[in-house]
């Protein structure tokens, strides 16, 4: 990749690469398989982007706030359930005396302020790439302006370990959020102690085969119960602070930074358990595509913050109270109800854990189409589960594998507070890599000044103050979402550098167009159609050149076809296409697609009309490649790497069904690639 911007790379429809409007392409890629029924791109359906949803009318915006609020604010609004108990036990676990609690409460709500409040909700959701949102989404708008090679490859890797990481708190958070409600059935009667880790992995199956169900009616069916969450939350929250009001005063910075310098050691190590308080902050921005900014922001400030709040004061309250260590060692959130009332409560703490799941299941699924469309991974079957919003989607294959590897981790974790341990660091991690791409987008895209960038550096100082008190607990389980990132992150660079070699041996093997026109100007035509799909919009497939080898015909009419993914979200059908007539019945047409856009043919050929050409599907072929990868000595990768890349090569999902073409009217020709 050179320094100085590159003409535009276009690849094949199969296997179309992202690029960075004008500049070198990211990468080769195959693009995810959708599902029969789905809406062509540029119509609907369509994501509700922040600017969408700036005019939303009241009666339209409280739908999708209530089904944010099922979906999207589930992981963090259920953080009162474990946050203060891991603050007062365990291995770092504070003594239980009114400094301590004044002082925890304090850091919690200012934390919360600073990272999930104005990080997030206020500024890290205004970086939107069309409607999209998420570590992928960002990286994608930072590389709009980046043309150096080097700070590419920079914010490429950046953008891999943060969605890494982003599927190992797809794995923990469902873990941490049963194990942690189910905890609650011990209390109600110490008998069911030796049931909690079946129990969680039973909810666990069910959470993760209710999926295929689609967003959009997990979204319905959850958001009432969890706007009955969140008001538990505050009714509990203020009968507890009525027995001690004075715990109301946690909310100035006082306690905090007098905690702070009278304990400077036990804060350092207490700050990994309020982090707590904090996770689901970055689903947030991940599920921006599931509901837009507007719904978020009125969801957290109107509703979710207000109840979490009341909720932690009235914990703080209890403990001030009542406090011994019976409740602490427990957990003080289940002694806010009297005995008789403790059986609800259990019940509705579970129903809502596996609700909180579904805020990073749902953002995983997003962040595994914008991998894929960005050439990160290889095409899965993608399914969407909505007819209005085209955000809405279901992938299988990830769904799976995040069910086998949460029940995994109960199995072999144990208990909430074991895998407490694994769970700040990953999205601790994830905040600071996320925040050195806004960086980039803040000083790149929005030209922001000095000012603007010493509130950055701000908000990564606080971000690296509690990665490093979470990194403390890389021994005890933080080592599980690190070990799961680096093997992802050996996938997607795999998968990244392997399409790359895989198109420059198919690169070798074309033929100039003006060669292969005067050459074949004598050869005879067939009536209808040839639709050859290409990797480059320079020179000839070699998909065409095979059928002329073997049939030594052309047909009337020849398409070469690309598709381009771009580093934005969504592109406008007027304009998506390009199509260049060189004369004698050659055209070549360049399709332009955003990385959470569909790229199907049909509706490509569609839009030819407009340009003068008219396709008949019945009387159009279409002539698809199809590679046999031959791993060898030659320098491109380690051989167990080309091994890897085989692998996966092989299992992606199949092109055509992608491409939603006519299974009549697909030629697939094969090659042999050495790579």
């Amino acid at each position: 990749m050179s320094e100085t911007p590159a003409p535009k790379e276009v690849v094949p429809a199969e296997t179309a690469a992202p690029t960075n409007q004008g500049h070198a392409a990211l990468s080769q890629i195959a693009p995810g398989q959708t599902a029969p029924g789905q809406t062509a791109p540029g119509q609907t359906p369509t994501s509700p982007s922040a600017h969408g949803h700036a005019g939303i009318s009241h009666g339209k915006l409280m739908p999708l706030v209530v089904g944010a609020v099922g979906v999207v604010f589930g992981d963090i609004g259920t953080s009162p359930l474990y946050a203060i108990k891991e603050c007062f036990n365990g291995e770092h676990g504070l003594a239980l005396n009114p400094r301590n609690i004044f002082g925890v409460l304090s850091l919690m709500f200012w934390a919360m302020t600073i990272v999930v409040s104005l990080k997030y909700v206020t500024f890290i959701l205004r970086a939107d790439n069309k409607g999209e949102g998420g570590t992928l989404s960002l990286m994608a708008l930072g590389l709009q302006k980046l043309s150096n090679a080097r700070n590419r490859y920079i914010a490429i890797l950046v953008g891999m370990i943060g969605a890494a990481l982003f599927f190992g708190d797809g794995v923990i958070t469902p873990a941490m959020t049963l194990m942690s409600a189910v905890d609650g059935m011990a209390i109600y009667n110490p008998k069911f102690a030796s049931f909690i880790v079946p129990i969680s992995v039973a909810i666990a199956f069910v959470l993760f085969f209710f999926q295929s169900y689609g967003t959009a009616k997990v979204g319905a069916f959850f958001g009432p119960i969890m706007s009955l969450w969140f008001i538990t939350l505050a009714v509990l929250g203020v009968i507890n602070i009525v027995q001690a009001p004075e715990i109301l005063t946690a909310f100035s910075p006082h306690h905090a930074i007098s905690f702070i310098l009278h304990n400077p050691g036990n804060a350092f190590m207490v700050l990994g358990a309020v982090f707590l308080v904090m996770t689901g902050g970055e689903a947030l921005y991940a599920d921006i595509g599931h509901f837009g900014v507007k719904p978020i922001r009125f969801g957290w400030f109107g509703f979710v913050m207000p109840t979490i709040l009341i909720n932690y004061m009235g914990q703080g309250a209890l403990l001030l109270a009542h406090g011994d260590d019976r409740v602490v060692r427990s957990n003080p959130f289940f002694h806010m109800v009297p005995e008789s009332m403790l059986l609800p409560l259990v019940i509705l703490a579970t129903v809502a854990a596996v609700i909180a799941s579904q805020a990073v299941i749902t953002g995983v699924f997003s962040v595994t189409r914008q991998a894929i469309q960005l050439g990160l991974l290889p095409r899965m079957e993608i399914v969407h589960t909505s007819e209005t919003s085209m955000g809405q989607i279901y992938v299988p294959a990830v769904n799976w594998m995040l069910m086998l590897c949460v029940v995994g981790l109960i199995l072999s974790f144990q208990s909430s507070s074991a895998i407490a341990a694994a769970y700040g660091v990953a999205v601790s991690l994830t905040m600071v890599l996320e925040l050195g791409l806004l960086f980039v987008v803040a000083k790149k895209l929005w030209n922001w000044g000095p000012l603007g960038i010493s509130m950055l550096v701000f908000f990564m100082l606080v971000d690296l103050t509690f990665f490093t008190s979470n990194a403390i607990k890389i021994p005890q389980g933080g080592w599980f979402p690190l070990v799961m990132a680096g093997g992802l992150v050996v996938i997607m660079s795999t998968w990244r550098r392997g399409r790359k070699l895989v198109a420059d041996a198919i690169q070798n093997q074309s033929m100039p167009l003006d060669v292969f026109m005067m050459a074949t100007e004598g050869v005879p035509r067939v009536d209808g159609s040839a639709v050859f799909l290409t990797r480059t919009p320079e020179g000839i497939p070699h998909t065409l050149l095979h059928n002329l080898k073997h049939n030594k015909v052309l047909h009337n009419r020849v398409v070469m076809l690309s598709l381009v993914v771009e580093d934005v979200a969504r592109i406008p059908d007027e304009d998506r296409i390009e199509v260049t007539d060189f004369g004698q019945g050659f055209y070549r047409v360049v399709a332009k697609f955003g990385f959470v856009e569909d790229t199907e043919v049909p509706h490509v050929l569609g839009l030819c009309k407009a340009h003068g050409l008219d396709f008949d599907m019945m009387d159009t072929t279409f002539f698809l490649g199809r590679e046999t990868l031959l791993p060898s000595k030659h320098p491109g990768m380690a051989m167990w790497r080309e091994h890897l890349f085989s692998w996966m090569w092989k299992n992606a999902s199949r092109a055509m069904d992608f491409l939603r073409l006519p299974p009549n009217r697909v030629v697939e020709l094969g090659t042999q690639v050495e790579i």
